[in-house]
């Protein structure tokens, strides 16, 4: 048996134990050298809620917080209002969602632009907010730092909130890269526009990938965790050259039972309802230690 006591915790599901302890066993036979760990920011290295209350997400800390009129806030929830019941309904085909999330994402950036929000004001911003890590970031951070493996964090959200928020938490070491809708500010400060390529639910794959030749470099890491919570994630790792071990592990945060089956369908290991990273961080222990 693996020596991982956290996979005895009541959150974990596994639909082929066999498979996953292969997976792992095999990740711990490649070493660390191979290993590398791909990433959704929102909802996946950060808290889906805390004491029963929703924790915000990047483009959440943006939309509601004091730099957005009362009006752009309430064109902002509305677009969340028609899109988000879109982007999770299971039966509506990824080609119907993709140019959706498209639209979606668009419109909200164009809101934000309107709203000439300053870069001064991004870490204050962040600090007021209610954005919250999933408990053992520290030690997930520290292990990969520490172990020089290279995190490689793939967000749909904001950028520069996301980075602000690693940053504030002091783990924001030179081995995590992050590509996700970053903004752009003129001289004075003032955001005029997002920068491209768009990314969004749908589309976190090769094709934004091209041309940052981040995996490239990274070509001789063959071993990957991946961590998601959407079915979006799942093409994460789709740039890697040689993928010869993949480890996805998936939280799922809401509709557990409605949506179990799925993610069992999915990902290797699911995490049912839990704010925590303590199975990754037990799985990283047992990959780490000699």
């Amino acid at each position: 048996c693996l020596q991982v006591p956290e996979l005895e915790k009541a959150t974990v599901r596994i639909r082929q134990t066999e498979r996953v302890r292969g997976i792992i066993r095999s990740l711990r036979e490649q070493g660390v050298a191979k290993l590398q760990v791909i990433s959704d920011f929102d909802m996946t290295l950060s808290r889906f809620g805390c004491n029963g209350k929703r924790c915000p997400t990047s483009h959440n800390i943006l939309d509601t917080s004091r730099v957005i009129s009362e009006d752009g806030k309430k064109k902002l929830k509305d677009l969340l209002h028609y899109y988000y019941p879109i982007e999770i309904d299971p039966n509506r085909t990824l080609e119907e969602k993709r140019p959706l999330m498209v639209e979606w994402w668009t419109k909200a950036h164009e809101l934000l632009v309107q709203q000439k929000i300053h870069k001064d004001d991004i870490a204050q911003i962040v600090r007021e907010s209610e954005a919250m890590l999933r408990d053992g970031f520290k030690e997930f951070f520290d292990q990969l730092h520490k172990n020089n493996i290279p995190l490689f964090i793939f967000s749909a959200g904001v950028g520069d909130i996301l980075e602000e928020i690693i940053r504030q938490a002091n783990v924001f070491y030179p081995n995590v890269n992050v590509v996700s809708n970053y903004m752009d500010f003129n001289d004075d400060g003032v955001l005029t526009h997002f920068k491209g390529p768009l990314i969004h639910t749908y589309n976190k794959n090769n094709s934004v990938l091209q041309g940052t030749g981040y995996f490239q470099q990274l070509s001789t890491r063959t071993s990957i965790i991946l961590l998601g919570d959407s079915m979006g994630d799942l093409t994460m790792a789709d740039g890697v050259p040689s993928v010869e071990n993949i480890l996805k592990i998936g939280f799922l945060n809401d509709k557990v039972e409605e949506r179990r089956g799925k993610y069992l369908d999915s990902y290797d290991i699911v995490l049912e309802s839990d704010e925590t990273l303590d199975v990754v961080n037990g799985i990283l222990r047992y990959i780490l230690t000699e």
